[in-house]
């Protein structure tokens, strides 16, 4: 694999920083460890409202440029009022936009300039198993999520596909989805 070392950015990458971070965080190791945050709150109904803001990373806390809200509800044909895409459709959108962000990183690094990069995501969603009207044998979440991408750039087909499979390889949305990820619940009344 070869890296450029052109410093300047490459689909709206700074290759310098990224790589400059990787050689970082090689060198000490605890300033890879990041704690994201996301605070929600019910609105009425099955629409709630979250906040991003801040997190934690590269030993410190930090604050996103801008606070980040997000509308969630369901649509009126599951009994919602449509203030906002379902959770699940968040979800869609995380694995799309975590893919996509490293497909142009990977790119860049590898000095391909991208000319079009786009992603259609579906996913399919029995709603036996939410409402409870299974025995067991369906399951709450997707049956199965299909993403097709649309990649375009300076390269050859073949090393399109190797960005694309790369960025599949190294993306935490796509690792969280296939791979069982814990998943504490707490709760505090009163």
């Amino acid at each position: 694999m070869t890296l450029t070392t052109d410093t300047s950015p490459l689909n709206g990458v700074d290759t310098a920083t990224l790589l400059g971070t990787r050689d970082a965080v090689a060198q000490q190791h605890e300033i890879a460890k990041f704690q994201f945050r996301a605070s929600n709150t019910w609105v009425s109904g099955t629409h709630s409202r979250t906040t991003v803001s801040g997190f934690h990373g590269a030993m410190q806390e930090m604050q996103h440029e801008r606070e980040t809200v997000l509308e969630s509800d369901h649509p009126a044909v599951l009994v919602g009022h449509d203030h906002g895409p379902t959770p699940v459709e968040y979800l869609l959108h995380a694995i799309a936009s975590c893919l996509t962000a490293g497909i142009v990183n990977i790119a860049a690094t590898r000095g391909v300039r991208l000319t079009h990069v786009s992603a259609q995501v579906e996913g399919d969603i029995d709603l036996l198993g939410i409402l409870g009207l299974s025995d067991g044998s369906v399951r709450n979440g997707y049956e199965r999520i299909r993403v097709t991408f649309r990649v375009e750039g300076d390269a050859d087909d073949e090393t399109l596909r190797e960005i694309v499979q790369q960025s599949r390889r190294r993306s935490a949305v796509y690792d969280a989805l296939t791979n069982p990820t814990p998943v504490q619940i707490d709760v505090v009344t009163g």
